[in-house]
């Protein structure tokens, strides 16, 4: 449970009829009034401080403006009251999304339970502070590769979908669609539209770049804004959609419009276009051109197709301007000639072997008779085998009583051994040897 200090500093007597917070409980509340009283006391005692922030909103009343102020590196805010007697001591130019460091003392009022702080000075941050931290960080996106040319992605030649985010119904917009549309009529868009300055201008920024990241079709992106001074571009230096612009898969185009002291989108995108009709130009490309080019192309096609064609034509004239082109008959006889010529000797020589192979032929079939067994047979030689089949080459191979085949010129017949006849005719063999 809280426990509050005592309520002795307002220089007001806390109400009688109920008991001090700090002594509250379930049977003895404390009032609301008290309570309230209580928290004034304690609010009471702290002392100014400087803050520093962005002006997000801002109305002005009768005797007071009330306004709201976001820290620049969160979402955290505070409301701020700024008495009529402090306005003629402030710069008159303060507006919504002006960076401000401002005195304030905080107050709590006891009848409304309203929490706020109370404005006693305030003046614009110092441009030269705000740029010193821009540079310190694009020092360290440079050092970590971000502005690396060679992470650049080149631009489609003709986007079928151009992603575009900017103001609604601002003068960028319409620069961008009237002139990409002046170069290529067919051309299509798919616009997010976000705040391009204060407190709303990078979340609405990020999520537009978000949704066109994501989408298939979208083949480019462009951010569009129409310049302006270096105080209400700074939401497009912010770290957190530079990283995003780095991170995102489509190319991205930046075309916030200010040569001098630009955000570091413009380092950061894959093109940076130096106001909304330079990128139209840049991202779309012209039919004019386009046709141009092509009938400048068909034009060199067809004269060097032209030159070819000339060129081959003369190589055929040369070709056929020749001797042996021009009149091709006596080529042709002489070379028909040496066919025929070739031909009777090929006759010639194959008419020779034939006959001498024939008579070859002749003496081997002679040779071959003339030992054939047939021959020998036909001049009254006879074979004599026994019944296995073995040729009778001694008579002692065929004891009486061997049966014999007997083969002749013409037939055979069998026979039987009657012994040997060599000892009969005197022991000598039949032609006379012993």
């Amino acid at each position: 449970m809280t426990t509050f200090e005592p309520e002795s500093i307002a220089g007001e007597a806390p109400p009688a009829d109920s008991v001090a917070p700090r002594d509250s409980t379930a049977e003895a509340p404390t009032s609301v009034a008290r309570l309230n009283g209580t928290i004034r006391d304690f609010v009471s005692r702290w002392n100014t401080v400087w803050v520093e922030g962005e002006i997000t909103s801002w109305n002005v009343r009768a005797g007071a403006v009330f306004a709201r102020l976001k820290d620049t590196q969160s979402d955290a805010t505070i409301s701020i009251r700024i008495w009529s007697s402090v306005r003629g001591r402030i710069p008159s130019d303060l507006g919504i999304g002006d960076h401000v460091v401002a005195a304030v003392k905080a107050d709590y009022f006891v009848k409304a339970g309203d929490f706020s702080f109370t404005v006693s000075a305030m003046k614009h941050v110092g441009l030269g502070d705000q740029l010193e931290r821009l540079e310190k960080l694009r020092a360290d996106l440079r050092r970590e590769g971000l502005f690396d040319p060679a992470r650049k992605r080149p631009l489609p030649f003709l986007p079928h979908v151009i992603g575009l985010i900017t103001g609604e119904k601002s003068d960028a917009e319409k620069d961008v669609h009237r002139n990409s549309e002046l170069r290529w009529p067919q051309v299509r868009f798919r616009t997010e539209y976000a705040a391009v300055q204060g407190d709303r201008c990078v979340p609405e920024t990020l999520a537009a770049l978000a949704k066109l990241d994501a989408d298939p079709d979208v083949d480019v992106i462009i951010i569009a804004r129409g310049g302006g001074d270096p105080q209400t571009l700074l939401g497009f230096s912010d770290e957190l959609l530079v990283r995003a612009v780095a991170a995102a898969s489509t190319p991205i185009v930046s075309a916030i419009g200010h040569e001098n002291d630009h955000p570091l989108l413009d380092d950061v995108a894959d093109l940076r276009a130096s106001t909304p009709t330079d990128a139209a130009k840049r991202v779309v490309p012209d039919v004019g051109e386009q046709r141009a080019l092509i009938a400048q192309l068909r034009s060199r096609a067809t004269t060097r197709l032209s030159q070819r064609i000339a060129h081959d034509i003369a190589q055929l004239d040369q070709l056929r301007s020749r001797p042996v082109l021009r009149s091709p008959e006596p080529i042709i006889e002489q070379r028909a000639q040496e066919i025929f010529l070739l031909s009777a000797r090929s006759r010639d020589a194959l008419t020779r072997a034939i006959e001498g192979g024939s008579r070859r032929t002749a003496e081997l079939r002679a040779s071959l008779r003339a030992l054939s067994p047939a021959a020998t047979l036909a001049r009254g030689y006879a074979i004599a085998q026994r019944a296995d089949g073995a040729i009778l080459r001694d008579s002692a191979d065929a004891p009486a009583g061997t049966a014999i085949t007997v083969t002749v010129e013409h037939g055979s017949f069998r026979a039987t051994s009657e012994g040997d006849l060599t000892a009969e005719a005197g022991g000598g063999d039949v032609d006379g040897r012993r």
